[in-house]
C-alpha cells in the first residue's frame, strides 16, 4: 500500500509542473501560488469537514503546532514560492530535477538533526542525482 501511495504521489508531483508552468504564462508567481494555496486549503479543509475529523485537529499538540507551522512556511510559502517563481521563468524539465533533488538537503538535515545513519548506498545516489543536475546545467 504505503508503495503504491508514493507511486501515485510521484505520478502526481510529476504532472503537476505542466500545469503550473502553462497556467503561469499571463500570471504573477506569487499571485498563483496564492490561488494553488487558497483552492488546497479549501479542499483539505472540505475534506476534514466531510470525513468528521474536525476533532483530530484540536488534539495537535501546541508544539506539533509550531513545527508544522514552521515547515509550513518552509516548504508551502517560501519554496513553493521559489519553485513557481523558477517555473515561470525557467524550462520545467530543469527546476523539476533541481527542486526534487530536496532529498539531498533532507538526508543531510536529518543526519545532523534526527541522528539518522547516512549509508553508503544513500551517499552513492546523491552523488548520482548532484551528477545528474550537473549534467542539466
Amino acid at each position: 500500500m504505503v508503495f503504491w501511495l508514493a507511486v501515485f504521489g510521484m505520478i502526481c508531483w510529476g504532472i503537476a509542473p505542466i500545469f503550473a508552468k502553462i497556467g503561469l504564462r499571463d500570471v504573477n508567481p506569487i499571485a498563483g501560488l496564492t490561488l494553488r494555496t487558497i483552492l488546497a486549503a479549501g479542499l483539505v479543509s472540505s475534506w476534514v469537514g466531510i470525513t468528521g475529523s474536525l476533532g483530530s485537529l484540536k488534539a495537535i499538540p501546541s508544539m506539533s503546532w509550531l513545527l508544522i507551522g514552521i515547515e509550513a512556511i518552509l516548504a508551502t510559502l517560501v519554496g513553493d514560492w521559489a519553485y513557481y517563481a523558477a517555473i515561470k521563468h525557467g524550462e520545467v524539465s530543469m527546476v523539476s530535477v533541481i527542486m526534487a533533488s530536496s532529498p539531498l538537503v533532507t538526508m543531510l538535515c536529518a543526519s545532523v538533526f534526527l541522528g539518522e545513519h547516512i549509508t553508503i548506498i544513500r551517499v552513492a545516489g546523491a552523488c548520482l542525482i548532484i551528477i545528474g543536475i550537473l549534467m542539466l546545467m
